[in-house]
């Protein structure tokens, strides 16, 4: 074990620890985002509306992450109004063809799990809501969405752990990532243990912080007497 390696590729590991947080947390807002209304949609929503969400769900759910990556990145770049809008000079870098496709492949999965959650919520609990007066829309934003973010709590835990685990194939697509550094320290040095095992233990310390973030979640401190 060259210890001394480990500590001198610290840096540029960090670097693409840092990216990997960025992949991240950009999937879990819009994902998430994107997620609400189709998980709204495909439990409540007309079936005019309800089956294409469920096709979108249904496809993104049964394909590997790695063919939606190459398809969103080899892509994308084939359609010459892409090359000539605004966003080609950031859609040059692989990083924001793997954050969207994550993005995408995140909303259906987490809107197939709230789906899911929504339905589970007691109707009797929907029906009081109403009882007092409570609109539709209001019914859904103070009664039904909290309810089943609750239910589902435990499930967006582990799916968050999972999409922390997926954004190492960003490095598929040449993005500097953690796995992508440690790749370029394997390269450099011709050692292939310790940056992987450092990468590891990073990997480990994230999966950590989220965890503990989302048992922090909804605690309510208590006041002292």
């Amino acid at each position: 074990m060259n210890w001394s390696l480990m500590i001198e590729s610290i840096p540029a590991l960090l670097y693409g620890a840092l990216v990997t947080v960025q992949l991240l947390v950009l999937t879990l807002l819009f994902g998430g985002l994107l997620a609400l209304p189709l998980g709204i949609v495909a439990a409540n929503g007309r079936k005019a509306f309800r089956l294409p969400v469920m096709g979108y769900i249904t496809f993104f759910r049964g394909t590997p992450l790695l063919v939606q990556i190459f398809l969103v990145y080899y892509g994308l770049a084939q359609f010459p109004f892409i090359r000539a809008s605004f966003l080609w000079p950031y859609l040059r870098e692989g990083f924001w063809y793997v954050a969207l496709a994550l993005i995408l492949c995140v909303g259906a999965y987490v809107g197939e799990v709230l789906r899911g959650a929504l339905r589970a919520v007691p109707r009797g609990e929907l029906e009081a809501a109403r009882a007092f007066g409570m609109k539709r829309l209001m019914v859904l934003r103070r009664v039904w969405l909290p309810r089943a973010l609750e239910l589902v709590k435990p499930t967006l835990v582990g799916e968050t752990v999972l999409l922390l685990k997926a954004t190492a194939l960003a490095s598929t697509v040449a993005v500097t990532d953690l796995l992508g550094a440690a790749n370029l320290v394997r390269a450099q040095t011709l050692r292939v243990y310790e940056p992987l095992l450092a990468v590891a233990v990073i990997y480990l310390v994230l999966a950590f912080v989220i965890e503990h973030g989302f048992s922090r979640w909804g605690k309510v401190p208590q006041r002292q007497a």
